[in-house]
């Protein structure tokens, strides 16, 4: 069998508002945050994770905080994350959940033949920065570890990530990346609900909504310019770090540049662009966020990795206030 990566692993975004972000991720939408951190590359900047109670892989919305203004939409970019949830009932109970909260959403199953968008009922909507949500049904299909603490009913919790939405200009070099280097498989195509182009869904692993990217060709657009509301990558599992070195020395035998492996302590990282310079990873699914706390405790304290750990007094000075 060929190499495979089994789903989206985390996507991360950015906001200018940290405090807001967490209100929202946490209050509203109900997820864990389960480590709250600091972007390794810029300790200046929290790196907050919102998960399920169990922080398993698959199930991370992720955000940088930076001081920026709000993107500029456009292709060349990820356009849109999915949240699974379990049933066509549970976006009924999210509708009126996010108009309570003054959220608007669009209608559900805005497009398609059966009323579903990309083959499953969906709900779309913005988080107060522009982030592009939608909840999409997954049937109930897999495990799930709902968090008894959130303020949404258990049956009708976030369950993870389900596809994440690209767009490019020209799809035919992606493809290319998808297929031949990522081994991902064309599935079937949809029209855009914003009917600005053809969507093409990849599917990795065993496929289904946890392991689905969905590719819209959009040539009418410019490029977009990152900023608060954008999401800045998206990142695919691997089971282990041996599997990792696999995809490490496949993406040089295609003579794709990389960042090299690149550990993060909660999982280990390989970093390149597809061919419109959207920004890929690939990582690993352990060791996990326990590796420095408690799951019972988890996202209650700055966590650092050992490697920051000197530096806590000086980054926590230069970080705001969440609370």
């Amino acid at each position: 069998m060929s190499l495979q990566l089994t789903g989206n692993h985390h996507l991360t975004a950015i906001t200018a508002n940290a405090p807001g972000n967490l209100r929202f991720y946490t209050r509203t939408l109900g997820l864990r945050l389960v480590k709250k951190t600091v972007n390794q590359d810029d300790t200046s900047a929290y790196h907050l994770f919102y998960a399920d109670a169990e922080a398993t892989p698959g199930t991370d919305l992720t955000f940088f905080d930076w001081p920026v203004g709000r993107e500029r939409r456009g292709t060349n970019s990820i356009v849109r994350t999915s949240l699974r949830v379990a049933s066509p009932e549970s976006l009924a109970w999210w509708k009126q959940h996010l108009a309570g909260e003054t959220v608007a959403t669009e209608e559900i199953g805005a497009t398609g033949e059966t009323g579903d968008i990309g083959g499953y009922p969906s709900l779309d909507f913005e988080d107060p920065e522009g982030q592009r949500l939608r909840l999409v049904s997954d049937g109930g299909k897999g495990d799930s570890h709902p968090w008894v603490q959130s303020p949404v009913p258990i049956e009708h919790q976030i369950r993870g990530l389900g596809p994440i939405v690209i767009s490019v200009p020209d799809i035919t070099n992606t493809e290319t990346v998808l297929t031949r280097v990522m081994n991902m498989r064309k599935a079937r195509d949809y029209a855009s609900p914003d009917g600005q182009g053809q969507v093409y869904v990849f599917e990795m692993g065993e496929g289904g909504p946890a392991a689905e990217l969905h590719v819209a060709v959009q040539p009418g657009l410019a490029p977009a310019r990152q900023g608060a509301g954008a999401v800045h990558h998206v990142a695919f599992r691997a089971p282990d770090q041996e599997i990792l070195h696999q995809w490490t020395a496949r993406l040089a035998e295609f003579r794709l540049p990389s960042s090299g492996e690149v550990e993060r302590y909660y999982f280990r990282s390989l970093y390149f662009r597809e061919p419109n310079g959207i920004l890929f990873e690939i990582a690993t699914d352990g060791p996990g966020f326990t590796a420095d706390e408690p799951l019972e405790t988890l996202g209650e304290r700055l966590a650092l990795p050992p490697f920051l750990e000197p530096k806590r007094a000086a980054i926590e000075a230069g970080l705001k206030p969440l609370a």
